[in-house]
């Protein structure tokens, strides 16, 4: 059971990890996962992802604790638990996030971690449909595709987006980020790429490379300041593995969580839930923040939407022909805006289209047809925590994200239901779009808008920032991951991004395991075994 390299978690970074530390024949590596094989089909087609948000055979299905700036509710967190992680549940849409957040990374004390250094390593992963260019990669793993169907109702969006006085463009990942296009999605010919389809499934070919599912890992083996590795439940039975470094890529959740149950963060926090504290650090599990979305929904006078679509029918294209709506990502177009309130030159407000009516992540299943509009607010100013409940490992840690805890927040929040009714109002849409559902003609002004935005808003699906970045008192890994503090142990997801990126979190975590593996392989050329625990 002893191994060069342990990562827990086989998620969105987890999978990029173990495929690069595994292509050193030498390196061995353990790769363990909570969940399951990705097998359902579901996973693998890519409107499939509509079922799949509620689906606790690939979930976490978390949930936050009361938010008290929406009405006291309960928001549903779903998290992908199976190989992939999040990359097999998500939307696909392939966003880097704007250049100058990364800037702000590195004059926050994240050094080397500006735009001009972490830019090469999205463009190594990346095998990009369009061909190479300044800012685009080929050959890479991750295949970064135009979507092979949309509905005719995005193109309206765009035009919408245009006529409301907003730029069309085609790359949201190109020289500039702002307005209004088609995303450009993680797919393989009209199949999700995951991190599990791109990078494990063929790394899973050496024998070096040791792969665990059903694996829940209980805590870190600390000893003298050293980790040496982890104590994981595997089907049922309790096992120890030993490592020279360990990884933990669980994501903004469940990182924190095992730091905490293995006796690393606040010392009084820790005592209520039963651990016994072995290294002080304030920062484990504060620092959350997550995109704040709001929906604007509207009826449709046809049936042009993909409400009460003949699924069997949709899978049947779909398996002949790997096209047609089933091998749509739903959200298939967007938009990047500045609001009023914009601080800089980056926009703040990220849309997602949905030529459907959603509500509450699909879960309120709504009669007639519509479509849908996210709007989400992209540098919240408002910080959340993660908590233990209890020291027991299977359950589910506290969540506060303390949504719209700043009166900055709430102002944004209700000028992105403005943008979403306003972008529905254009004529793009006047010979199709019927009556308004959400917000509803009564609410017009601030204070109504924003009871809506406080009985209806949800997560877009982009935690971030509990085991930070950095080198203040709240940072919990160095700019190379390292555990501040710990030797052999290092964080590696969305956890570790210090403030939010401009949209989708999914590019940036796999270019953080990009850098990561990339530092870990280069320290091993010179690094020493460590030693043998004492027996």
């Amino acid at each position: 059971m002893e191994y060069d390299y342990i990562i827990v978690g086989a998620g969105s970074a987890g999978c990029v990890l173990a495929a690069r530390l595994s292509e050193n024949p030498a390196n061995r590596v353990l790769l363990l996962e909570a969940g399951g094989r990705d097998r359902h089909p579901l996973i693998h087609m890519p409107a499939g992802l509509a079922r799949l948000a509620t689906m606790t055979s690939v979930n976490w299905s978390y949930y936050t604790q009361p938010e008290p700036e929406l009405n006291n509710r309960e928001l549903y967190w779903p998290r992908g638990k199976v190989l992939g992680g999040s990359s097999s549940i998500n939307a696909m849409c392939y966003c880097r996030g704007h250049a100058r957040d990364y800037d702000s990374w590195a004059e926050s004390g994240c050094a080397g971690w500006h735009w001009d250094a972490v830019k090469p390593w999205f463009m190594h992963s990346e095998d990009q449909q369009r061909g190479a260019s300044e800012l685009h990669g080929v050959g890479g793993e991750l295949k970064v595709q135009d979507l092979r169907y949309h509905s005719p109702l995005s193109e309206r969006f765009i035009e919408a987006g245009v006529q409301a006085g907003y730029a069309r463009t085609d790359d949201f990942n190109g020289p500039r980020q702002r307005g209004f296009g088609l995303y450009q999605v993680t797919q393989d010919n009209g199949r999700r790429c995951s991190t599990a389809y791109a990078f494990l499934r063929p790394a899973l070919e050496r024998p070096n490379l040791t792969l665990l599912t059903r694996a829940r890992v209980q805590s870190i083996r600390l000893e003298n300041g050293i980790a040496r590795g982890v104590v994981a439940t595997v089907k049922g039975r309790q096992q120890s593995f030993e490592a020279g470094e360990t990884v933990l890529a669980g994501g903004a959740i469940n990182s924190p969580q095992l730091l905490m149950l293995s006796g690393i963060g606040r010392p009084d926090d820790l005592r209520l839930a039963g651990i016994e504290p072995l290294h002080e650090m304030a920062g484990v599990g504060q620092n959350l923040q997550d995109h704040l979305d709001i929906c604007t929904l509207v009826g449709i006078k046809g049936k042009q939407s993909y409400d009460h679509i003949n699924e069997f029918m949709a899978g049947l294209r779909y398996l002949l022909t790997r096209g047609g709506p089933g091998s749509s990502n739903v959200a298939e177009a967007g938009a990047f805006v500045a609001s009023d309130l914009a601080q800089d030159d980056r926009p703040d407000i990220q849309l997602h289209f949905v030529p459907a009516l959603l509500d509450d992540h699909g879960r309120n299943r709504m009669e007639g047809y519509g479509m849908t509009i996210h709007a989400c607010n992209l540098r919240p100013t408002s910080r959340g925590e993660i908590r233990l409940s209890t020291d027991n490992p299977d359950q589910a840690p506290l969540i506060f994200a303390r949504y719209m805890s700043t009166e900055f927040d709430r102002r944004m929040m209700v000028e992105c239901a403005r943008l979403g009714r306003r972008i529905f109002e254009q004529e793009a849409f006047a010979d199709c779009r019927s009556q308004e559902i959400f917000p509803g003609a009564q609410h017009q002004d601030y204070e109504a808008l924003l009871e809506f935005v406080r009985r209806k808003a949800e997560t877009i699906y982009h935690p971030v920032g509990t085991c930070k970045m950095g080198s203040d008192d709240l940072a919990v890994v160095d700019p190379q991951l390292r555990v501040h503090g710990i030797d052999g142990l290092r964080v590696c997801d969305a956890s570790i991004i210090p403030s939010l990126v401009s949209g989708n979190t999914n590019a940036p975590t796999i270019m953080i395991a990009e850098r990561c593996a990339a530092w870990m392989l280069e320290n091993s050329k010179s690094r020493q075994s460590v030693p043998p625990a004492a027996a």
